[in-house]
């Protein structure tokens, strides 16, 4: 799919028959998005054409084109394709005469009005009725996009049970683990999938510390009652980082008594926090209710779910990186899924800003100005690295090339830059010093050099080990990726 921009169109009307399928087409995606993304995004937005299976869409600003290309394209073509199967991709078109212009575009706010949920101004929650209010679930944050592995196997498919039938056998539905492995997204996916099939329902997401703010703000302002009746109205509770409730007496009473009323009514509750029930520090009596239904762990994904994360999330950034910059990144982020995203936004960037193609090299020196050396000796929690055979001198070579992204080809040939240069002599020096290849044979590997050449090529990098640190860790570096066993 791809993207134009052209100056202001002639002030001419969308064709009756787009104008109907664009309306069909933003009606089923304001169900899927926050009504300020929505209205955000697709306001004096249009189709433009229909042409031999492409669908060209107008956007009004050209700050619109990257955003959709990377938010919406995939949904919107996903939704246009219900209506008619024919079309194949969606090409944006910039036309800053559609701005305001309802002969041309579409206005939201004429063609869907706002409902009973109402944005709060200069805060991320929305209004429901009778006074709720909730946090705005993010829209990333779905069931179907979750990385399900071993470790978040039962805890996924405890929230599809839920989702299916709120209220129901898994009831509450507690979900523990460490910082960053994905209770949030569960949870918010959750109440996200409970939305889109009871569009209506009063589903209210908050933390624990939100939750205690609120029972502090009603005490001051003697508005107790208020406030209990508020959360006795709700359909779906979701509460997240509840062990905050530790050595806050009142506010778990008064979540001892919401829970007890809205279980009582069937109504759906799901709590998060970091560490299992019985380890919280917490009343008795809202241990034993949180231990009345599904309990279940999100522990650190195996190196497998971490790799698939990371494919998926840079299939959804577009940019193509090459598996063993990947396989790196899994291997050495560890610690919680946030930590991943986050090294790997730092290599998308380096190629969007810079138009630098991602490198093991250059994903290592991001983890080190992070304080995330990958080089350092650890264990990591919950990842043990297998046992690694010696490699071969192909392998070594293929680690060199990969590590400075030149060709295996180039090093073994003639040129004598030193992009090249460099990587051809390391290669010889972690030949000779690890596999006891002769200065003969390894010049034979090298285009059939002499012998001198490569004792002077082992002897300059060794000499340049002594005084040069960077060079140092780059080598390490290479023997720790290739599985080369020091002496």
């Amino acid at each position: 799919m791809t993207a134009l921009s052209s100056p202001p169109a002639p002030a001419v009307q969308m064709d009756p028959s787009l104008r109907d399928l664009w309306i069909d087409v933003l009606r089923h995606l304001e169900g899927k998005l926050q009504r300020s993304q929505f209205i955000t995004w697709f306001n004096d937005t249009a189709i433009l054409g229909r042409e031999e299976g492409t669908l060209v869409v107008g956007l009004p600003l050209p700050m619109f084109l990257g955003w959709h290309m990377e938010h919406y394209r995939a949904l919107t073509l996903e939704i246009v394709q219900q209506f008619d199967s024919s079309i194949r991709q969606i090409v944006y078109k910039v036309d800053i005469g559609l701005k305001d212009n309802p002969q041309r575009s579409i206005d939201l706010l004429k063609y869907f009005p706002e409902q009973r949920r109402r944005k709060i101004p200069g805060k991320q929650e929305v209004k429901l009725a009778e006074g709720i209010v909730t946090k705005i679930l993010n829209p990333r944050y779905t069931l179907e996009h979750f990385i399900v592995g071993s470790n978040t196997r039962l805890a996924h498919a405890a929230c599809q049970a839920v989702a299916m039938q709120p209220g129901g056998k898994y009831n509450p539905l507690f979900l523990y683990g460490g910082v960053g492995l994905g209770k949030t997204h569960l949870l918010q996916g959750t109440g996200t999938a409970i939305l889109k099939q009871s569009p209506k329902a009063a589903v209210v997401y908050t933390t624990a510390e939100d939750f205690t703010n609120q029972v502090i703000e009603a005490i001051q302002h003697a508005k107790m009652e208020q406030f209990r009746r508020r959360y006795r109205l709700v359909d779906v509770l979701i509460i997240d980082d509840v062990q905050f409730l530790a050595n806050k007496e009142r506010t778990q009473e008064e979540f001892f008594h919401t829970f007890n009323v809205l279980y009582e009514d069937r109504k759906q509750i799901i709590i998060s926090a970091d560490r299992p029930p019985q380890e919280l520090q917490l009343e008795d009596r809202l241990i034993s209710r949180f231990e009345r239904g599904m309990i279940a762990d999100v522990s650190l994904p195996d190196y497998e779910t971490r790799l698939a994360i990371l494919s998926e999330k840079a299939a959804d950034y577009e940019v193509f990186l090459d598996t063993h910059v990947l396989q790196f990144i899994a291997e050495h982020v560890t610690r919680n899924v946030r930590e991943l995203e986050g090294i790997l936004m730092q290599a998308v960037a380096l190629y969007e800003l810079e138009q630098r193609m991602p490198t093991i090299k250059s994903i290592a020196e991001i983890m080190r100005k992070l304080n995330k050396d990958p080089y350092v000796d650890e264990t990591p929690v919950g990842f043990e690295k297998p046992e690694k055979k010696q490699p071969t001198f192909q392998e070594i070579m293929e680690g060199v090339s990969r590590y400075y992204s030149v060709s295996v080809q180039d090093m073994i040939g003639a040129s004598r830059v030193r992009e090249i240069l460099i990587p051809r002599q390391i290669a010889m020096h972690l030949g000779r010093k690890h596999l006891r290849m002769s200065t003969v044979r390894l010049g034979e590997a090298f285009s059939n050099r002499d012998h001198t050449t490569v004792m002077n090529a082992c002897r300059k990098i060794a000499d340049r080990m002594q005084n040069d640190s960077q060079l140092l860790r780059e080598i390490r570096a290479i023997e720790k990726e290739v599985g080369l066993k020091d002496d």
